[in-house]
């Protein structure tokens, strides 16, 4: 039972790895599903392990929805950039059960809204661009952020096991 547990535990962290690249698929949570189960099923991970994990999928899952905003400001966005962004985000989530439209929706939403948004308040093309494409690379940033947790998790598990 116990090696069914552990192949099961580095399923969901490899999950939670392809998660962190795929929009919609909640990769932290995943990957520390995996780090649960293997704490449940031997006595190899600590529970200040698990704690710190956990809160720091949390915390990287809650940072994934704000960096494409604060990224659209970084770049020059106004607020009105800001708000576009953060709307073409809610757009997408919405879109995410519509399947690859609306998980690629999650790279376009933000993007376009923030370019909109910069649009209706200073009507400067580059400007508005450059603030899109500042809400663009904040999604690759949570998304490296994300799959930088799940690597370092699967190495943490493997070197618990071995």
């Amino acid at each position: 039972m116990d090696i069914a547990l552990i192949v099961l535990a580095f399923i969901c962290v490899v999950i939670g790895i392809i998660g962190a690249v795929v929009p919609g698929l909640p990769g932290p949570p995943v990957a520390w599903l995996g780090l649960l189960i293997l704490f449940l099923s031997t006595p190899h991970v600590s529970t200040l392990a698990l704690i710190l994990y956990g809160v720091i999928a949390a915390i990287i899952t809650v940072i994934d929805y704000v960096v494409p905003s604060t990224f659209t400001k970084r770049f020059g966005g106004s607020r009105l950039g800001v708000w576009g962004c953060n709307i073409g985000l809610l757009i997408s989530i919405i879109g995410l059960p519509f399947g690859p439209q609306g998980l690629l929706g999650l790279i376009f939403w933000p993007f376009a809204g923030a370019f909109v948004g910069e649009m209706i308040g200073c009507k400067d093309f580059r400007k508005a661009l450059k603030a899109a494409c500042g809400a663009f690379f904040g999604f690759l940033t949570g998304t490296f952020i994300k799959l930088a947790y799940g690597i370092v998790l699967l190495i943490h598990m493997i070197v618990l096991i071995a």
